[in-house]
């Protein structure tokens, strides 16, 4: 079964990360780690309302509702709308809850980022992610059952372990970098699934 952060980052790391750096002034390395960090945080706040809020059907009407894969078009005009809202919503109303604000504020401590920056950067990459899956759900013939295995690839109800292997082939950048990244994905999945790296 395919890595779905791997195919999200080969589809459009690049881009997001030249939009993110452009839109936010942000220097190239610190906004080409940020995609990674943010898609499993996503995920995870996808599992917890599957677990607790209906299972794929729930993941299936969270798509129809945000996600529509129109905006993998115009990456740069989403971030330049999204860039200049005066109350950002990292919570994601009741995707991650108070635990994207806390997300935000560890984004902002572990990549140097400025609050008012960090709070931008979950509600500018959730609508890429979810019309991501809402893309791959589509044209990919997977249906919501699909999307929902995709979550959590080996059915451990464990999202670290599914992501880790992508870290550890080096995403870029040093053996010292990929052990930031891993530990601030940690801190982002603990956040979201209630301090437990699941």
């Amino acid at each position: 079964m395919p890595n779905l952060i791997e195919e999200l980052m080969g589809a459009l790391g690049p881009d997001v990360a030249q939009n993110l750096s452009s839109t936010l002034g942000l220097d190239p390395n610190t906004a080409g780690q940020i995609l990674p960090q943010v898609a499993p945080m996503i995920l995870g706040g996808l599992k917890r309302q599957m677990e607790q809020r209906g299972g794929a059907p729930r993941v299936d009407h969270i798509l129809n509702k945000y996600g529509s894969a129109s905006v993998l078009d115009d990456i740069g005009g989403l971030f330049g709308m999204k860039a200049q809202s005066q109350n950002p919503d990292p919570a994601l109303g009741g995707l991650l809850g108070d635990s994207g604000v806390q997300a935000a504020n560890l984004l902002s401590q572990n990549l140097n980022l400025d609050k008012t920056t960090a709070m931008k950067i979950i509600p500018m990459l959730a609508p890429i992610i979810l019309g991501f899956l809402t893309k791959q759900r589509d044209t990919g013939g997977m249906g919501a059952q699909g999307i929902a295995a995709l979550i959590d690839q080996n059915g451990d109800g464990n999202i670290l372990d599914d992501v880790a292997g992508f870290f550890m082939r080096g995403m870029s950048g040093s053996q010292g970098q990929q052990q930031q990244s891993g530990g601030l994905l940690g801190d982002l999945l603990g956040a979201v699934l209630g301090g437990k790296r699941r």
